[in-house]
């Protein structure tokens, strides 16, 4: 006797508009100091500033809204080279995005921040941990890494978790209660990172499975992963 199998329903990863204007942008102990650096431009302490903080806690964000009112280009700093260094800094203002340690060129940033310097430009630049954790070759270019301000962005409170809960939904159109909200931030890590991986696992799996968001599909699906 022939078994008739159901086929299992793909799920398609759609893409998902995700606002970085300065409406969107949710408020918190967290990230208030470098908020206060972004509005406070251009009285800034120094030229150059680096926002630091773990993956997710709004670096890109508070860049995208500084590059807005400023005027910034952005560049990755991977993809940073010395002759990409005059065209990067011709507006006065740039955007370096994810510094990280062996992920740039040193005479690329060495010649940046010189230039920049000269022009006197204003460049804000993104990593997850402070340059001095960094192996720099160029000992000129470790020094003055090193002595780049730092605003940091700390883990989020409790507030500011169920808040990126909900709007990482909304980025995704999902539709939730409070209780799937409640469910989340007292199951998974308090990180913006744990957040978004939650939300991105509910969105395909409900998709998949064609079932509404719901504490009940949270806890099959947290307790499976």
């Amino acid at each position: 006797m022939a078994v008739r199998v159901q086929p299992r329903q793909l799920a398609f990863a759609l893409p998902h508009a995700e606002s970085l204007t300065r409406d969107n942008f949710l408020e918190g102990p967290a990230n208030e100091a470098g908020l206060a650096l972004i509005e406070s431009w251009p009285d800034w302490p120094n030229r150059i500033m680096l926002l630091v903080g773990p993956e997710g806690s709004g670096k890109s964000h508070l860049a995208a809204i500084w590059a807005e009112q400023a005027g910034a280009r952005s560049i990755s700093a991977h993809a940073l080279t010395p002759t990409a260094v005059p065209g990067a800094l011709a507006t006065g203002a740039l955007v370096v995005e994810d510094l990280k340690p062996g992920g740039f060129d040193e005479r690329a940033m060495f010649h940046l921040m010189n230039l920049g310097r000269e022009d006197e430009a204003s460049i804000l630049m993104t990593a997850r941990m402070a340059p001095s954790a960094f192996e720099v070759e160029l000992r000129d270019l470790r020094s003055r890494l090193r002595a780049v301000p730092t605003v940091p962005l700390l883990p989020p409170d409790d507030l500011l978790f169920r808040s990126l809960i909900v709007k990482f939904c909304a980025d995704r159109q999902l539709s939730i209660d409070e209780t799937v909200v409640s469910y989340l931030a007292s199951r998974i890590e308090r990180s913006y990172a744990a957040a978004r991986q939650a939300i991105d696992l509910l969105d395909s799996e409900a998709l998949r499975l064609g079932r509404p968001v719901t504490r009940a599909l949270a806890a099959e699906l947290l307790r499976n992963a």
